[in-house]
Formats: structure tokens, sequence, C-alpha cells
């Protein structure tokens, strides 16, 4: 059976639906220049701004949470800021990234402040370069809100839809709106993106968390100086929540193009996502912790997947497990008609049981009297 792992959204043809998502593993035109070498799908590049010198990292900005047992990372908290590289050579990276792989996906992570003139600069300086989308940072939790930006605006439905729609007044490609998990309903924020001409949704980013305290120090961590900030979460913990969000969003706006993000790290982990709407699935924390060599398996992986249920291509399984949520009336009604569907089958085999005995004990009988 021939599989196929491509797919089309937005009109941008993905040589299979893995993506490293914007952070670390790539925040420079090198290492996304390795990860199309092993095989990825696509790219989401570290998010830049066009005043790369109000970003000021620090160190440490990673911790960790180990399974209580064993030193299996299950979750993994940032506090790092989006790209303090120099804008200028973000937009000599991405230009010969396109050159040298001009059949790629390469997706551009922007972030500005809450300035109509900075989000339309940012994204006509970065079009110019040939990338074939953007993906609009509207969720990082920790830093960027403090300058308005980021979370700050994902968690205003009002901003999100003036943003957007600043930036698809100058945009001629594919815009993603990247949404916080930070909110009650994620259905309201992606429904103001999407109100605002967003071409898809990329969800989640990371749950604003404080990873725990050094129980030697009595300080939170990770520890900069003594001190710390609340930061993102993410890593395989966070996967139930994604699901649940990305789940939610396709349930409520069919059709939507959605990239699902939020502790991907195996090929079944990335067919859940699919299963509830996703098209393409980016990962993370998971090549930041394995390597980005994990494609190879992540590929493999899904495609067994495939092949054990017989499917040829991903469009005939996204959204396929959609139709299986429902509310927790109908699941009691459901449960109650199960439950009288099994009595009424009980007392209906124990009744064919009393008639079948009864024609037997008649039978013995007839015989009986045929033989005295």
């Amino acid at each position: 059976m021939a599989i196929d792992l491509s797919v089309t959204v937005n009109g941008m043809r993905f040589d299979n639906p893995f993506v490293l998502g914007s952070g670390p593993p790539g925040t420079n035109g090198k290492v996304i220049a390795r990860s199309y070498d092993l095989g990825w799908g696509g790219m989401v590049c570290k998010t830049m701004s066009l005043d790369a010198s109000k970003v000021v990292n620090t160190a440490p900005r990673y911790a960790k949470l180990r399974a209580r047992t064993s030193e299996e990372v299950i979750g993994f908290e940032n506090i790092e800021l989006i790209s303090d590289r120099p804008f200028e050579h973000w937009i000599d990276d991405l230009k010969q990234l396109k050159k040298n792989y001009p059949h790629k996906i390469l997706i551009a992570s922007i972030m500005e402040e809450c300035r109509k003139e900075a989000w339309q600069e940012i994204t006509r300086a970065v079009q110019a370069t040939g990338v074939d989308g953007f993906e609009l940072n509207l969720s990082c939790p920790h830093g960027m809100p403090e300058r308005k930006m980021g979370m700050a605006v994902g968690e205003n439905p009002d901003l999100i839809e003036e943003v957007l729609g600043w930036v698809k007044e100058v945009s001629t490609i594919p815009v993603w709106a990247k949404m916080t998990p930070n909110v009650g309903n994620p259905v309201v924020p992606a429904g103001a993106a999407l109100k605002g001409g967003a071409d898809g949704i990329a969800m989640i980013n990371t749950i604003l968390s404080v990873i725990g305290i050094d129980m030697k120090t009595l300080r939170p961590m990770p520890t900069v100086e003594g001190y710390s900030v609340p930061g993102g979460y993410s890593g395989q913990a966070v996967r139930p929540i994604a699901l649940r969000q990305v789940m939610e969003v396709a349930r409520h706006f069919p059709g939507t193009e959605i990239s699902g993000i939020g502790g991907i790290e195996t090929g079944l982990d990335a067919a859940q996502f699919m299963l509830l709407g996703a098209s393409t699935v980016q990962v993370c924390t998971g090549a930041m912790l394995r390597g980005y060599e994990i494609i190879t398996e992540l590929k493999a992986e899904l495609e067994k997947f495939m092949v054990d249920h017989k499917f040829a291509n991903l469009r005939e399984f996204i959204g396929k497990s959609l139709p299986y949520f429902t509310t927790h009336h109908d699941l009691g009604d459901r449960q109650k008609d199960a439950r009288e569907a099994k009595e009424q089958a009980r007392a209906k085999g124990a009744r064919a049981m009393d008639a079948e005995t009864w024609k037997g004990e008649i039978a013995v009988e007839t015989s009986a009297l045929v033989t005295n």
C-alpha cells in the first residue's frame, strides 16, 4: 500500500506534516538548513522582531520536570524570549534559505508591539525574502506581555482581530495565528483571529507555569541571581491540554487549517492531533530533548499507523475522531440506552431459551408416549 505523507495547507505543500516549531530549533539559518536536510516537512523560525536590542535573555532559562521514579523529562519550562539576533541578520538568512531550499516550506514567526506601522513594516520586510507563510506570535507567555506583545495580545480578542487585520492588509502569503492556551475558552481568541483574516491557527503555545522550587535554596526555578518569573511549560505533560484545545477549535470552525502543537514526541502523538483536526504538527521541545534526528522515527511511526488503519493519505483521517465528542448529558442518555438494549437482549435471550427448553420437554414427553 502506497503511503503519502505530503499535505497541502493554505496552498503550501509540505513533504510531510512534521514541522519544527518556533524556538531554539530554528534559531538561525544554519540549523534550519540542517533540519531540511534531515527530512523535516517544514520549519517555523524563531520569532523575530524589528528591534532585537530590546530582547535580553537570561541564563539559566530552562528547567526540567522529571518523572518521580526515573530521570525521564516529562515537562519543560522556559523563560526564553524571542530571537535576540539583529533583524537584518534574519532577513539575510531567510533569503539564503529560500534560495538554497526553494521547495521547502519556511514560515516566519513574527511579533511586534501593538502598533499598526510596526506590524506592517515587519510583514513587508520579511515577505520580501520569499518565505512561504507567516506565523504571528500572539501568545508568548513571558517577557513580551510586559511590552504589550505576545500573550497580552492573544488573550484579548479585540486586539487579535485588529492585529490580524493590519497584517492581512499587506500580506500576500498565508498567515497563521499562534494562540495562547492561557485562556478559559480557546474558541474565542481563535474566532477573533479568523474574523481578522487568519488563514490558519497554530496551537498551543506554552502554558504559563512555575515548574517548581529548589528545595535546597528555596528559590523558584529556573533561578537567575536568586530570582525567577513564571515561564512557558511544554513537553509531553501538556499534550492532553493541547489535544483538548485543538479539538474545541476544530469542532467549532470546521474546515479551518490547524497546526497542532504540544508535547508531540512520537508519530502516534502526531496522529492523535490529526484525528482531532490538525493538518500539520509542530515539534519543538521533543526535538530539543531528543535531537533533530527524531524526524526519521516520527515519519516511520506515522506511516505504520496509516498502514495499520489502511489510510493512504493524511486527509483520509484528519478530523476523523471529532464526531465522537458530545455532551455529558448525551453520554448519560447513550449509556442508559445501551443498558436498556442489553437488558432487552438478555430478556429476549432468556425467553428464547425457555421456549427451547419447553420444546425439548414436549419432545421428550411425546417420544415417551409413542414408545409406550
